[in-house]
């Protein structure tokens, strides 16, 4: 009886499936915040992860950052676009082990987000506690703009 089904029908889905399963795994394999990745790609380059939440006043942004120093740490706002950039320094105490595996990034970084909505540019308070960075900004009611009746005679 399957015989006499389009063979689209019949293989549709498993070829849908299948081009799911590889776009997953080549997401994985070029997401360079994963260990797996780092050790196929040297020097990798990452990117902290980050948290929006927007209330009705502010939005606030908390980015994982273990292991940086508030000094490597830039924070730029312009206009509606926040950019968190840096370096993270890996500490090298020890001279004489060999390391079998090395899991933890290092390098430069940089995020830059677009706020979903204005925001006050010399209003923003920032707070570095444990590994991860806060930001929060207030929003700015939108450019003043005057709405016009139109008049008809």
């Amino acid at each position: 009886m399957f015989d006499l089904l389009p063979w689209r029908k019949r293989y549709g889905k498993d070829l849908n499936g299948f081009k799911n399963e590889m776009d997953n795994l080549f997401d994985r394999f070029f997401d360079l915040d994963r260990p797996f990745s780092q050790q196929f790609v040297k020097g990798a380059y990452w990117a902290p992860r980050v948290n929006v939440s927007e209330s009705e006043k502010e939005i606030t942004v908390h980015a994982e950052l273990p292991g940086c120093k508030v000094a490597d740490i830039d924070v730029v706002l312009e206009g509606r676009l926040l950019t968190i950039k840096g370096k993270k320094k890996y500490e090298k105490e020890e001279k004489e082990k060999t390391f079998l595996r090395v899991e933890r990034a290092e390098g430069a970084f940089s995020r830059m987000l677009e706020m979903p909505t204005d925001v006050d540019q010399q209003d923003v308070r920032a707070t570095y506690k444990k590994g991860v960075l806060k930001l929060v900004l207030k929003k700015t009611a939108p450019s003043d703009s005057q709405k016009n009746e139109i008049k008809t005679s």
